[in-house]
């Protein structure tokens, strides 16, 4: 039987602190205290999918550090390339919007431990041994210019072993703060993946791709983001395929959800989903990413990991905190059109 294949993710593990239901922060004195961090939620997906996924990281040596770690094993998360070192865990406050409220994230994530973190400090032959895919995103190098050199670092250790490499490019403009540009770090470490992970905005922001697309639109001009993928894929010829979500938000919580890739040669799109309710639409993109990730690992084509994807994306609108909590036998269900919510019995 031939062993899953072995996934490795990088980044920040946060403490999610979320203002109960729809309540502005601390309008009452009670917050709901999760973990979550764009990577990690990557990396719990993958696991629920039955694939070996491993979360690269540094935690504080606390009792907070050791509730997190403990939290992705209960997952099955691969826990052992976690450092313990620094001093604090990055902290995220949550405001969840309603209709044209929009959702609100406050950062406490300053000289985290990742944030000190530098190159040098991992023994990346030892994190790659036997790892087939190497995951990361433009959130860590977002949090300092010692991180962004170790991201750079990480994906070019990757490439020397043989890993391929995806990448969520998540563009953050309340974190690009200690004196560099986005692009100007994001550019070079593209350089090293093979699969482009983004948005629209991720595309402009993170790489400087100029678009006639238009973020703040309400429907979506299929053709400009052909053209997008087009341009991203010129300006780095190293990328196999990029692939781009594509989101109509009519409020808070009154989406449309689909996708778009591009693999140099064609392009296609998704099937569309109204997500007229959305619980949580936090850590969207990751379970996207992480469906993809899993499509291309198993399915036949292309086709068929978009899909995928799209559908695990969708699913996770519907489930409350960062991690999304569902398996292949539910994503392929809501592939197959069992989307009406009917109770299973």
């Amino acid at each position: 039987m031939t062993s899953p294949m072995r996934i490795v993710t990088f980044g920040e593990l946060m403490l999610r602190l979320r203002a109960p239901g729809r309540e502005r922060l601390l309008q009452s004195p009670r917050l709901e205290a999760t973990f979550g961090g764009a990577e990690s939620n990557v990396a719990v997906s993958l696991a629920n999918f039955g694939l070996d996924a491993a979360f690269c990281t540094v935690l504080p040596d606390n009792p907070i550090g050791d509730a997190a770690i403990g939290e992705l094993r209960r997952f099955g998360v691969d826990t052992r390339l976690i450092r313990r070192g620094g001093e604090r865990m990055g902290i995220y406050y949550l405001e969840t919007g309603a209709n044209q409220r929009p959702s609100r994230v406050v950062y406490d994530r300053a000289s985290s431990s990742v944030a000190r973190a530098r190159p040098g400090d991992f023994d990346w032959d030892a994190v790659f041994e036997d790892a087939d895919w190497f995951h990361i995103t433009g959130i860590t190098p977002a949090l300092s210019a010692s991180a962004a050199e170790l991201s750079l670092e990480a994906v070019r250790r990757a490439r020397e072993r043989g890993v391929t490499v995806s990448c969520d490019y998540n563009y953050r403009s309340k974190l690009w703060k200690y004196g560099k540009a986005a692009p100007e770090v994001m550019r070079e470490l593209v350089e090293h993946v093979q699969i482009g992970i983004a948005n629209e905005e991720d595309c402009q922001r993170s790489l400087g791709i100029e678009s006639n697309v238009d973020v703040e639109a309400g429907a979506l001009d299929r053709e400009r983001y052909r053209v997008l993928a087009e341009r991203v894929l010129a300006a780095f010829p190293n990328l196999e395929k990029q692939v781009i979500t594509l989101r109509e938000s009519r409020s808070a919580d009154d989406n449309t959800w689909g996708a778009c890739l591009h693999d140099g040669r064609d392009f296609m799109v998704s099937g569309r989903y109204e997500v007229p309710d959305i619980v949580d639409r936090v850590g969207t993109g990751d379970a996207f990413a992480a469906g993809f990730i899993y499509g291309l690992a198993t399915h036949a084509d292309d086709r068929s990991a978009l899909e995928f994807a799209t559908a695990a994306g969708c699913l996770k609108h519907s489930v409350p905190g960062d991690f999304h909590r569902v398996g292949v036998t539910e994503v392929e269900a809501l592939m197959g059109g069992g989307g009406s919510g009917r109770v299973q019995r």
